[in-house]
């Protein structure tokens, strides 16, 4: 058979075949018998067809509501959403999931799915990170109230990665105060990245930028402000040696202590 009749072939067969999966799809929709358009919808589901499913489940939301079904019904439907990465739907089902079946033994899955939808939802570093703070918090949660799970430890690895995130955006922040030329600014963000983050491996990098963003600060001030704001550079230096004198970067603080020290020498000869 020729190149060209082969794939007009292929064409013709897969364009009966959509056809004929439309045709039923369609049927199973026309169709008044709940019980079969129920069984359909499982049928769509396992074969991961899940805006068929979602479309079906709607339907028959208030069909079952109240019957042995409808417990699995509304899981599934929840997870047709879920799958269809419309994680704000999603998230809001689960947690009516557990609202409403509160005592089913996929409670403990859907309080994590639910979290988890929050974590999905998680948007750039540039944006508002109310929903990586939202996600952080109810994983804790999980964590606190289900600490046996076969959950936990992946709960714990989204919670570190929230808390990465989060302490990127801040760093972000402070960096665009000190690259802006606002040095006192730069130095309370750095200042307040280090306090919320006091065991980032990067802690010593944070508090050399106080040092260097105070300096800066100090040496841009009137000559009668000077003084005291170098005595704050050595400060700040002072405590860079007593809580990191291992630190690589310990010669760079010390650098500023040297030159601080100078400067109020000159400044009050």
């Amino acid at each position: 058979m020729p190149a060209f009749m082969k794939s007009r072939f292929i064409f013709l067969l897969v364009s009966a075949f959509l056809f004929s999966a439309c045709s039923k799809y369609n049927k199973v929709l026309k169709s008044k018998d709940y019980d079969y358009k129920l069984r359909m919808a499982e049928q769509y589901y396992v074969k991961k067809s899940y805006r068929k499913a979602l479309t079906l489940y709607e339907e028959l939301f208030p069909i079952f509501k109240g019957t042995p079904q409808f417990e699995d019904l509304y899981y599934k439907y929840a997870y047709c959403n879920y799958y269809l990465k419309d994680y704000e739907v999603a998230e809001n089902l689960f947690k009516s999931f557990l609202e409403t079946f509160s005592n089913s033994p996929k409670a403990e899955e859907i309080e994590f799915m639910e979290a988890f939808s929050y974590f999905r939802q998680s948007p750039k570093l540039e944006l508002d990170q109310t929903n990586t703070v939202r996600a952080m918090g109810m994983m804790q949660i999980f964590i606190n109230s289900h600490p046996g799970s076969a959950k936990t430890k992946e709960a714990e690895e989204i919670v570190a990665a929230c808390v990465k995130k989060l302490e990127a955006k801040e760093l972000s922040s402070a960096h665009l105060y000190y690259n802006l030329g606002h040095y006192r600014a730069a130095a309370l963000a750095y200042t307040t990245l280090s306090n919320n983050y006091p065991e980032s491996p990067k802690s010593d990098d944070y508090k050399l930028m106080i040092i260097r963003s105070y300096y800066k600060f100090a040496s841009l001030s009137y000559d009668e402000k000077k003084p005291a704001r170098y005595e704050k550079v050595i400060q700040e230096v002072q405590d860079f040696q007593d809580r990191f004198p291992e630190s690589k970067l310990l010669k760079d603080a010390e650098r500023y202590l040297t030159l601080s020290q100078n400067n109020i020498k000159e400044l009050t000869k």
